[in-house]
């Protein structure tokens, strides 16, 4: 793929540069920002009970928050130490001690008045329960008891009528790959992961593009690149470890571009804690947003590309990369075609942007000689998510922006555990190194595995949930549900539909380290709760794969154990030796090096994780950049430039278009009621402040968020959004968001719609006369 190395961490500049900071106070003082030391004082307080166990695990693990991929406190990015309060909140779920016996078997309806905060702080999972229908409490089972009454139905039903799912909870490679092992092995292809509802469209859509399914650059790339952008992504609170990699980047010059509908105080100014000069004056991030509306980002794109192609009708060369284009991709005239045939007119419309605006962006890429682009959800969780991605690989392929330094295309993953997870075959489109429509790889694997694989297509975990409603007599009825960790009441939209799916399952399975909202709901059969180990905790340790390709090793680190807790591959391994007896053999799997070397073998990219195996090892798989001197692993070694249509983005009159976003958490876990960047409560309504002039709301006022398929009680929130949009908090605003609307290329779950916002008091006192569902026939379109 790439015969360059990663070159290793760089140290930053020793002298301070006043031109980036903030403000000359100190610390920020009076200023809307995160209070790091008072942040890590309190999470050093929540650890105070294991606090050498908390110190090994920072020291000697690798991070098990984001996929920046910090292994101990050190990177392959820049020397120094690296620490965010996000790996710190996560801390504690390794820390915190097993649940108190009177707590967990407390009356079922006393635990359901928990949020699952509030279940997370009650500890750790200690040992297998059981609650059958119509039992009130959980009982303790044995393992064996637990692991029999999982392994008996599933002997019972036809493998279709079953599923897997797994998290990114810290999940390690090792268990990604022995669940998609143990799944085919019992004869069903119905398994997915997190990255679903989160970078399935990034994958599909490079693959389609460039021929990979990861990102083409590294960290390093960012730092010297002329142009890094930020398209749907808040890095500095998801992954806030990057803001000192934008820090070293502003230090090279580079200029830093925010796409986004919302101006996120957090992409503008930053102090960086691990930075002395940053954490006493903060550094400034951003050199320019672009607010477009939400989903009109292919507007955007477009109109880029239509500048561009002016450009070169009076100078051939200023905007095109001809060189790289005509040696490295296909489709170029078919692109130009569609371009020239769009008017400007609706291309503003669209975007929300001008056609000056349009033209900085154009202009500005068209004169660098190097640009990153980075994305995140803001690009993915729409219907149209795999269109979006491919995009912005047309801009990259135009411009050259492959397969070098400082050029690249960067989906950032939010967990450690994800990257990792459809490369060893947890999903239902791919195996081990490649793809279940792919009778190549299927071979390979089938001779590997010593089994036939099942011949039928998996369902995506969206489907899945669809199918537990499904009638008795379908062969899809979904009956027995395993998931590895996840929430589903609080990631999928529509938590009214998911709570009926989840409670018709005859058995649910929840392999977890901790309780969550989820896991109290009732079964038609029982509710089956495993407690699975951390991965500092798993024997023989384990590996994850970071956003730049680096499979990092992180150890067994020597601390307390909980209760009867296992590794999540030995579970797997365990349920099915005893579901199929006869295949103990054909399994294997018996230890983590065993696992590791079997990973070796079934995904060649992976080939070197066999020898990992003491803290700090590392590889890069790939090399340090794909597609390296613009080759791309493709059937003719080209990249592929697609002409992509505007997506119908239907608003209708007295609409708004809404997106969620997300506050002081970590994926579903939320560790505050207030944004630290903005001070938004989680039921704010951020809106524009000329948008909330029009309908006469006053900031703090009580509104309702409605459309036909939910609603919303919030408060008034100014904020700089682009105007004719909103923004709500993930997952509070889940309940406005349709079910069973999934991008048709990677089955991501559309997470935008349209709604109407009115005053609390408005939309009650007519409530009783039906006002609010004529108002919705008059004003709503079907979004399609």
């Amino acid at each position: 793929m790439g015969k360059t190395k990663h070159t290793g961490p760089i140290k930053l500049p020793a002298k301070p540069d006043p031109k980036l900071w903030v403000s000359k106070v100190p610390f920020g003082l009076g200023k809307i920002k995160p209070q790091h030391i008072r942040e890590t004082a309190k999470i050093a307080w929540q650890n105070r009970d294991n606090l050498p166990y908390a110190y090994r695990i920072l020291t000697q693990g690798v991070c098990d928050g984001c996929a920046l991929g910090v292994s101990g406190l050190y990177d392959q990015t820049l020397a120094g130490p690296h620490l965010c309060t996000t790996r710190l909140n996560v801390l504690r779920l390794n820390t915190m001690p097993a649940i108190r016996e009177e707590l967990l078997h407390a009356d079922i309806d006393e635990l359901s008045r928990m949020s699952s905060t509030e279940l997370r702080q009650l500890g750790r999972i200690p040992y297998p329960l059981i609650r059958r229908h119509g039992e009130r409490k959980f009982s303790r089972a044995t393992w064996d008891e637990a692991l029999d009454t999982i392994a008996g139905k599933m002997r019972t039903i036809d493998p279709k009528q079953m599923a897997f799912y797994l998290t990114a909870r810290g999940i390690t490679n090792e268990s990604y790959y022995v669940a998609a092992k143990v799944a085919r092995l019992l004869g069903t292809n119905n398994i997915d992961n997190a990255s679903r509802i989160c970078h399935s469209p990034s994958k599909t859509a490079l693959k389609r593009s460039v021929g990979v399914g990861a990102s083409t650059c590294n960290y390093k790339d960012w730092i010297g690149t002329d142009v890094l952008v930020f398209w749907g992504s808040v890095a500095a609170n998801n992954q806030p470890v990057s803001t000192k990699y934008m820090y070293a980047a502003k230090r090279k010059g580079t200029k830093i571009i925010v796409i986004n509908p919302y101006y996120e105080p957090s992409m503008e100014q930053y102090w960086i804690p691990s930075i002395p000069e940053s954490a006493l004056f903060g550094t400034k991030l951003a050199d320019d947003v672009y607010q477009v509306n939400i989903g009109g980002d292919i507007g955007f794109m477009n109109g880029v590309m239509k500048v561009w192609f002016e450009m070169e009708e009076r100078e051939p060369g200023s905007a095109i990369d001809h060189a790289f284009v005509q040696a490295h991709t296909n489709g170029l005239e078919q692109l130009r075609a569609h371009v020239a045939q769009q008017d400007w007119t609706t291309l503003e419309q669209s975007s929300g942007l001008t056609r000056e605006r349009m033209r900085e962006f154009a202009e500005l890429l068209a004169r660098a000689k190097s640009a990153v682009f980075v994305w995140s959800m803001g690009l993915t969780q729409h219907r149209f998510g795999t269109d979006n991605i491919s995009q912005v690989a047309n801009l990259a392929l135009l411009r050259g922006f492959l397969g070098r330094e400082h050029c690249g295309l960067m989906p950032i993953r939010g967990h450690s555990g994800v990257q990792g997870s459809g490369e060893m075959g947890a999903d239902p489109f791919s195996l081990p190194g490649g793809e279940i429509a792919s009778a190549a790889d299927r071979a390979r694997i089938e001779q590997l595995w010593g089994f036939e694989l099942p011949k039928w297509q998996g369902d995506i975990v969206g489907v899945t949930l669809e199918n537990a409603l499904l009638p008795e007599e379908q062969e899809r009825k979904l009956r027995m549900f395993y998931t590895s960790g996840g929430n589903f009441l609080e990631t999928m939209p529509d938590p009214a539909f998911v709570r009926e799916a989840l409670t018709s399952i005859d058995v649910r399975v929840h392999q977890d380290i901790i309780l969550n909202t989820s896991t109290l709901l009732d079964a038609r059969e029982a509710v089956v709760v495993l407690p699975a180990m951390t991965r500092y905790e798993q024997p023989g340790g384990g590996t994850s794969t970071s956003t730049e390709r680096m499979v990092y090793f992180s150890p067994e680190i020597a601390g307390p154990r909980i209760g009867e807790a296992r590794a999540e591959w030995a579970i797997y391994v365990d349920l099915a030796r005893r579901v199929k007896p006869d295949a103990a053999e054909q399994l294997g799997c018996g230890t983590a090096e065993a696992i590791r070397a079997e990973i070796a073998l079934a995904a060649p990219s992976y080939n070197g994780i066999q020898h990992l195996r003491e803290r700090g090892d590392v590889f890069q798989y790939g090399g340090a950049w794909l597609c390296e001197d613009g080759v791309c692993p493709t059937p003719d070694g080209r990249g592929a430039l697609l002409p992509i249509e505007l997506p119908e983005l239907r608003k209708p009159e007295g609409h708004f278009a809404v997106t969620t976003r997300r506050g002081k958490q970590f994926n579903s876990m939320i560790y505050s009621d207030i944004d630290p960047f903005n001070e938004a409560d989680r039921y704010d309504v951020l809106i524009h402040n000329d948008d909330a002039s029009a309908l006469s709301l006053n900031e703090g006022e009580a509104i309702v968020i409605y459309n036909s398929y939910g609603s919303m009680h919030g408060r008034v929130k100014h904020a700089d959004v682009k105007p004719g949009n909103i923004e709500v908090h993930w997952p509070e605003g889940n309940s406005l968001i349709p079910k069973g609307v999934y991008e048709k290329y990677a089955g991501i779950p559309e997470y935008n719609t349209a709604v109407i916002v009115e005053k609390a008091e408005t939309y009650h006192a007519h409530k009783d006369t039906r006002y609010v569902e004529r108002r919705i026939q008059e004003l709503e379109t079907e979004v399609e």
